[in-house]
């Protein structure tokens, strides 16, 4: 048998509250497509890293097709022939989707030659993307393909994907594991980080699984079930969620014929959206990313005051020109898709983190009371699992997982009349998103009312009530989720409710 396209041996690194890698080994043969599962910081994320060369590792050795390297910067990496695409996007906002491939490749090809380059690559690849728009107007789902776009053109020998399909539609992961099967045929070793069981044990054909940043268990995922996938990573299954049907209550939010134009020339027009949430249900929008999600949640949030005021109602006041606190004195709480920069701001503690929709430790006199303060974040860490270094840690200093875990814990905390929250299990894993839809449940079972934006149909069947589909700034009729099909939903997506209504 030839040599690992990559061996790792006795890899630690250690942080000043947490040792992430302790003593992790494992090897990647050329053309295996190998998983990496663990928890929400189990130290995965600090292992692809090292590989890339972006952290540095205490102790340990990696070997590259038999001989040991120190991969020193991702410079080093790509010369090598690694290609990373992070969970968290490391993507120019003001530059173009052309300018930010172009930065890290060879400076022999000219913008117009890289611009050529990702339109084929694009079409090859169903990752469809125009290389003359500036990142700013991308949705997270079209700024996931930019980055796989990316790493693609670079040819990689061994491509690192974490969390690749968390914000792509079911179409799209089908179309992402076309390509990533052909890569692994053509000899490409593929590390491969999700928390969708199902996606690894039908892509993967190896499996390292880490627990406190320790191995606890190898093995082909392929033979294995969820369940058994489950209990090797978090040490037991997640609990099944309990969905009663129930009857709702009085009508909280109103969406009437809503219609925006959008603010820049890349967005999406909002065009005569109507929908209604009401107390004890929860509705969900399903959709390809892109398609008017992030314009209508702006408009909901009060991000946008455009709308007329009526046409926007929260228990039956007119709120379209209501701002962000505004809305949250009647009971709106919201947890929007961008966890670091609109969610969180990464330098600041969790405990700080809280006073962006949380004023209950401030006093009259305008004073914080720290100690309140501390306490209250504690209490959102402690309930919602949170790993992190306490109420002081900085928001950045999370794994993804974690801080979704505590902007949602934040916001449900609040005990909100009025839930709007997107992507609410983005890049958690199995046991936080169950923990999470359940929390979401108990608030409908408990009279809030709750809408759901999530590309992950699957979450959406498992908690709505019913269903709507937005798809170029419409929505569809909204449909009872006992009588709706994903083969359904799936036509939806491309606008195809209005023939179906005839």
């Amino acid at each position: 048998m030839s040599s690992p396209r990559l061996q790792l041996q006795g890899i630690t690194k250690r942080y000043p509250a947490v040792v992430a890698n302790d003593g992790v080994s494992l090897a990647v043969q050329p053309g295996e497509t190998h998983a990496v599962l663990g928890e929400n910081g189990a130290g995965k994320s600090t292992l692809m890293k090292i590989i890339y060369g972006s952290v540095k590792p205490d102790e340990g050795s990696v070997l590259w097709n038999g001989q040991p390297v120190h991969v020193r910067n991702p410079q080093e990496a790509r010369a090598l022939g690694i290609a990373m695409v992070f969970q968290h996007f490391s993507l120019f906002d003001t530059l173009t989707v052309a300018q930010n491939v172009w930065l890290g490749l060879d400076k022999s090809l000219s913008l117009a030659e890289v611009a050529q380059r990702i339109t084929a690559k694009a079409g090859e690849y169903g990752l469809d993307i125009d290389p003359s728009r500036p990142v700013h107007t991308l949705s997270v789902g079209e700024m996931q393909r930019v980055e796989i776009i990316r790493a693609l053109l670079t040819n990689p020998k061994l491509l690192i994907l974490d969390e690749p399909t968390s914000v792509l539609t079911p179409q799209a992961v089908e179309k992402l594991f076309v390509v990533l099967k052909k890569l692994a045929s053509e000899g490409c070793s593929i590390l491969y980080i999700s928390h969708k069981l199902h996606e690894i044990r039908e892509l993967c054909n190896a499996c390292t699984v880490l627990r406190g940043g320790k191995v606890t268990g190898v093995c082909n995922p392929q033979q294995e079930t969820n369940a058994s996938l489950s209990r090797m990573m978090i040490g037991a299954e997640p609990p099944a969620l309990e969905h009663h049907e129930r009857a709702a209550g009085e009508a909280v939010l109103r969406v009437q014929a809503l219609r925006l134009a959008r603010e820049d020339q890349f967005g999406v027009d909002l065009d005569g959206v109507s929908l209604e949430v009401r107390a004890g249900e929860v509705v969900g929008i399903a959709g390809v990313s892109g398609n008017g999600q992030k314009e209508l949640l702006y408009a909901l949030s009060g991000e946008d005051t455009r709308a007329p005021a009526a046409m926007v109602q929260v228990f039956g006041n007119s709120a379209g020109g209501l701002d962000p606190a505004q809305r949250r004195a009647l009971g709106v709480h919201f947890v929007p898709e961008e966890r670091l920069g609109r969610g969180a701001v990464p330098t600041l503690s969790l405990a700080h983190n809280l006073m962006l929709t949380r004023t209950d430790a401030i006093g009259k006199s305008g004073w914080i009371d720290v100690k309140a303060l501390q306490k209250q974040a504690q209490q959102v860490i402690a309930r919602f699992n949170v790993k992190a270094g306490g109420p002081q840690a900085a928001a950045k200093s999370l794994s993804g997982g974690n801080l979704q875990k505590f902007i949602v814990g934040r916001e449900i905390d609040a005990q909100p009349k009025l839930l709007i929250i997107s992507q609410p299990t983005w890049g958690v894993d199995v046991g936080a998103a169950a923990q999470i839809r359940g929390e979401i449940l108990a608030l409908r079972d408990a009279g809030c009312a709750v809408l759901v934006v999530s590309e992950e149909l699957d979450e959406l069947f498992e908690i709505c009530d019913r269903l709507h589909v937005i798809a170029k700034g419409k929505l569809s009729p909204s449909v009872a989720r006992r009588d709706a099909t994903v083969s359904q939903i799936g036509e939806w997506m491309s606008g195809l409710w209005e023939s179906a209504h005839a």
